[in-house]
């Protein structure tokens, strides 16, 4: 997998199949939402060792008909030290989250700042999806982001926290959409700069 072509770059949306990779603790909700964007339909998982890989399309606002290519990698500790393979020179990062989970989000924020911070990943867009949000006690997006750190990323980060449950689907879409907007506006960024310092 090379950079894309500056041709590509020159073109107003992303052309072509963006590759996106969803990761997240294990047992986060990363398989169903995969499957559940895949299909539209809820199919029973088991954990996943190793990865998952599936083509999906956006089906809301300007991502409507954009072919996604979506990694789904394993969540469990011994294979996040394979993340870092999956995320270079990826267009997107889908973070997969358990908000009821409190327990273990101390853990999730290290694994995305971790993720986010690789000189790799280097302002790529950062889609968190708060997942398990039809079970009590889920935190709110805006509780999240702070649980998180989110505004601690820095390095032009751009991020968004899309409240979501995969077993029904709601806001998975609606995510995809935004992440598909920051994937736009960082690849304008990035040609303004080129214009810049030409």
């Amino acid at each position: 997998m090379g950079k894309p072509s500056s041709f590509l770059d020159s073109l107003p949306s992303a052309q072509g199949t963006l590759h996106v990779v969803m990761l997240g603790l294990d047992s986060a909700g990363k398989t169903t939402a995969l499957y559940r964007l895949k299909f539209d339909q809820y199919l029973n998982t088991v954990p996943t060792i190793g990865f998952n890989c599936e083509k999906v399309k956006g089906t809301l606002g300007r991502s409507k008909g954009q072919a996604f290519l979506v990694w789904d990698v394993g969540g469990q500790e011994k294979l996040r030290p394979l993340w870092k393979s999956y995320t270079r020179c990826t267009d997107g990062i889908v973070f997969v989250l358990d908000s009821v989970d409190l327990e273990r989000m101390e853990e999730a924020k290290m694994e995305l700042a971790r993720t986010a911070r690789s000189p790799d990943n280097a302002g790529v867009p950062v889609l968190v999806l708060a997942n398990k949000q039809d079970l009590p006690g889920a935190k709110e997006p805006k509780e999240l982001e702070k649980l998180l750190g989110l505004h601690e990323l820095g390095n032009g980060h751009m991020w968004v926290v899309q409240p979501a449950c995969a077993i029904t689907g709601e806001g998975l879409f609606e995510g995809m959409d935004a992440l598909y907007e920051m994937i736009l506006k960082r690849r304008k960024l990035a040609k303004q700069v080129k214009k810049k310092n030409r």
